[in-house]
């Protein structure tokens, strides 16, 4: 697996974010608009138990390089 090109899925239960690192153009909208979530300092660097399902929605919305996706999970 190329590192440059990794896809990493992050769930809190309720929504589970898409990360494409191949994608990534470090604009850090994500850090910027949820930073209890996007922690690029630390290991895992989203952690989808820090926020509501609604603000993590907003904020990968925001991403401008479609690295960041979601879906929601099945019920």
């Amino acid at each position: 697996m190329d590192p440059k090109n990794l896809k990493k899925e992050y769930t809190n239960g309720e929504v589970t974010i898409v990360w494409q690192s191949g994608k990534c153009t470090h604009s850090a909208n994500c850090v910027k608009n949820n930073p209890d979530v996007f922690k690029p300092k630390e290991q895992p660097w989203i952690t989808p138990d820090n926020s509501t399902t609604e603000k993590i929605i907003e904020t990968v919305n925001k991403c401008p390089s479609g690295a960041l996706t979601y879906y929601l999970n099945e019920k």
